[in-house]
């Protein structure tokens, strides 16, 4: 065991208990012995020379991944990199790229960035990068050439749609003007509205700054606070946003890890902000984590009404522990629950078996503070259910393909200022779809994909039932060239978004997106009606 101090050293550090863990610590000395003697056989035995540092990644790999998705081992690069970003000697160009259709575009733009500020647009097809070719490079290869110290240079090569030859751009990285909060406003009389994007170390303080700043701008008489597509963050901060709006004390989340000794409870520990103001929050599919901690908790304190989609439903904390030569890892540590005692983790995952929805029969019921029924696991509920359904087949084979993105270049290249009153009508959504078919779409639906396994079963049962099978076909067939128009308000919301984002700075965007908006819409409408809003709320 010489050979292998690291794992010795976890051995001595193994968190020992008299009776209960006596099983597991025998499990986890023996497999530790074993593991290090297969190691140094294979490594220095194996007829062909052998990479050990890849040997055991290979099986550092393999461990992790038989757990949940969230527990990670970080090489020595990304941890270097984390401690740049935390120091604040890393910098960006301010732009975001991704693979679409086979190319590297430009998705998103910091405002005033280095990116907007020398003119390069969302959509631009990147070319070359750093010197280097952009057709080869996955997103996380791009986004390493993108940072850099701050001050120092970066080269982009571009196409645009519309525009003959390439466009060369020379971009001063600078350390990026991270806001958490991207937008506080008001949206209606008296009614300020927030958007969080994440919960990082100033986002309590950011919030409490949009609320200062609404009440200086005008009479601030309820607030609505937008959590859409937030993943979530630091734990502490979704604590303090609760505080904002609670009194002091108030619970909040509460941990529990494996054993009894590990449970831990957060609640807040000032006065609140807004303790009076009516309140909505804003979730969907993709709201996470800390977001996920904040409307919980106010939903089980009856303190703010729910607007939107069921929330993501991770209910599972990590925290990051350091490890020998630099490394890192992330592990999950524990479970939350809201202060009414429910998980909302939504997938089961256990060692060596298939990760698993939660079962809608299986979940539990809960009670707030006024005696609502709120339920366990599959995520937050919302109070008021709104929202534009799930992505369809036919929506993820657009994306696939950047028919999005291409359809709204070739739109800008045609249009060089946005028309007034601009919509995606009838007629601009069947401009969209002929491009989109015209560009070879190719998708299978879960109707098809079921129709396959049925297909299946009855010729393995040895039935003849091909006729009945190929109607069947037809009949999939046929109800599939109604997808456009059957899925027609997400592909409209999606294809607006894209097309104003070709005009639009990153603050007006998101202002614009707001008129129109069906949750919103829905909070408003609560928030507008009191009686309403109190007897959503057991009030």
């Amino acid at each position: 065991m010489r050979r292998f101090p690291f794992l010795l050293a976890v051995l001595v550090l193994w968190p020992l208990a008299p009776a209960a863990q006596e099983t597991d610590l025998f499990a986890v000395r023996k497999n530790f012995g074993l593991f290090a003697e297969l190691y140094q056989t294979l490594a220095g035995e194996y007829v062909d020379p052998v990479d050990a540092e890849r040997l055991m990644r290979t099986g550092i790999s393999a461990m992790i991944e038989s757990l949940d998705p969230y527990t990670f081992f970080y090489d020595e690069a990304v941890t270097s990199e984390g401690r740049l970003r935390e120091s604040g000697d890393v910098g960006g160009a301010g732009l975001a790229v991704a693979q679409r259709g086979g190319a590297l575009v430009v998705t998103g733009l910091e405002e005033n960035g280095p990116a907007e500020r020398q003119g390069v647009r969302v959509g631009d097809r990147i070319v070359r990068l750093a010197g280097r070719d952009a057709s080869g490079l996955d997103d996380a290869a791009a986004r390493d050439l993108l940072r850099g110290e701050p001050g120092s240079a970066l080269e982009l090569e571009a196409e645009r749609e519309g525009e003959g030859g390439s466009l060369r751009f020379v971009l001063v990285r600078a350390e990026a003007d991270q806001r958490d909060v991207s937008a506080a406003t008001f949206v209606a009389d008296g009614v300020g509205y927030i958007r969080l994007e994440q919960f990082l170390y100033e986002s309590a303080a950011q919030v409490r700054a949009g609320i200062d700043s609404l009440r200086a701008g005008g009479e601030l008489n309820a607030l609505v606070l937008d959590l859409r597509g937030n993943p979530g963050g630091l734990l502490e901060q979704s604590v303090e946003i609760v505080g904002l709006f609670t009194p002091r004390e108030t619970p909040v989340v509460s941990t529990r890890g494996r054993s009894s000794g590990t449970v831990r409870g957060y609640a807040t520990r000032d006065e609140p902000l807004a303790p009076d103001l009516p309140l909505a929050v804003l979730i969907d599919g993709r709201s996470a984590s800390a977001s996920e901690i904040v409307a919980g908790a106010l939903q089980d304190h009856d303190r703010a009404v729910i607007v939107g989609e069921t929330s993501f439903g991770k209910g599972l904390v990590q925290v990051v522990r350091p490890m020998p030569y630099g490394t890192a890892l992330k592990v999950t540590v524990s479970r939350y629950y809201t202060p009414s005692g429910r998980s909302i983790q939504s997938v089961d995952y256990r060692q060596g078996e298939t990760a698993s929805g939660v079962d809608e029969a299986a979940r539990q019921t809960f009670t707030t503070a006024r005696g609502r029924t709120v339920r366990s696991g599959g995520g937050v509920d919302p109070d008021e259910a709104v929202g534009l359904g799930e992505e369809s087949d036919l929506e993820q084979a657009l994306v696939r393909s950047a028919a999005f993105l291409r359809f709204a270049n070739r739109y800008r290249a045609e249009n060089a200022t946005l028309p007034r009153g601009f919509a995606i009508d009838d007629r601009l959504l069947a401009d969209f779809r002929r491009f989109a078919e015209s560009d070879g779409l190719d998708y299978r639906t879960e109707a098809e994909r079921e129709a396959d396994v049925l297909a299946q079963a009855i010729q393995d049962a040895g039935y003849d039932a091909s006729g009945e099978i190929a109607a069947l076909r037809r009949a999939v067939e046929r109800e599939k060239g109604r997808d456009f128009e059957r899925h027609a308000p997400r592909l409209r919301a999606r294809l607006r978004q894209e097309i104003l984002s070709r005009y639009l700075d990153q603050a007006n965007l998101a202002e614009t997106l707001l008129e129109g908006d069906p949750v919103l819409d829905r909070a408003l409408e609560v928030l507008a009606d009191d009686a309403r809003y109190r007897r959503i709320l057991g009030g």
